[in-house]
């Protein structure tokens, strides 16, 4: 599931249902927030699990276990029912990959520079060591920055097709731009993912949605996925 701004405790600019507890929001704010979004859920608060998101490549398995968030980390995977593993953006791709027949899950932080070396590919091995199997795995990917509105200079652009094949685009002002969702697309499909969706909405476009690129400072909201025990 995504959750959208609405419905938190958060002051602007971070109103009002942001996630994250790195982005100078006050910390009885994002507190209030997060359990709520367990409550809203069915689940314990201990049962959500966060990680420090840095832009890369490295997958952590969970368990249930852990006391913090995992460091360092951009993408999470569990085996364990009731664990739900959350990825927060504000215009990067949140991606959810599960095999229900196995019982892993995954969320995966893919922006710019995780989409470009490979975060969702690195998931994907992760979990298949966890007892996926890549022909059940379902994916969605979640809303993000859109290609008519991600302009980013053309050799920037170029250097990403070159790693995430599908990817580059023209923005509406007739510039160079990316679509990630479109190249993390292609490269799910590519892998051997049958069973992929996609959230249509476009953060800087959708005032319901938070989106650095349009306000700067701002909030994250969350996408999330879980076992049922």
């Amino acid at each position: 599931m995504v959750t959208t701004r609405a419905g938190g405790s958060s002051r602007p600019p971070y109103d009002s249902f942001n996630l994250a507890d790195h982005v100078g929001d006050d910390e009885g704010a994002v507190f209030a927030n997060r359990k709520r979004l367990a409550s809203e859920l069915g689940l314990c608060e201990d049962s959500l699990a966060w990680m420090e998101q840095i832009h890369g490549r490295t997958v952590t398995t969970v368990d249930g276990t852990e006391t913090a968030a995992a460091e360092a980390t951009d993408a999470l995977v569990t085996a364990t029912p009731g664990v739900a593993v959350v990825v927060l953006v504000a215009d990067c791709v949140p991606v959810l990959l599960a095999d229900a027949e196995a019982g892993v899950v995954a969320a995966v932080h893919a922006g710019r520079v995780g989409a470009r070396v490979g975060v969702v590919p690195a998931t994907l091995e992760a979990m298949r060591a966890a007892g996926a199997e890549t022909g059940r795995i379902e994916a969605l990917l979640g809303p993000a920055i859109c290609g008519e509105c991600y302009e980013v200079p053309r050799q920037m652009a170029d250097d990403v097709e070159a790693h995430l094949p599908g990817s580059t685009c023209t923005t509406r002002k007739g510039t160079p731009g990316l679509d990630l969702r479109a190249g993390l697309w292609r490269q799910l499909a590519d892998a051997g993912i049958g069973k992929l969706g996609a959230d249509p909405r476009c953060t800087a476009e959708e005032d319901t949605l938070f989106s650095y690129r349009r306000t700067g400072t701002t909030g994250r909201l969350a996408a999330l996925t879980w076992i049922e025990p």
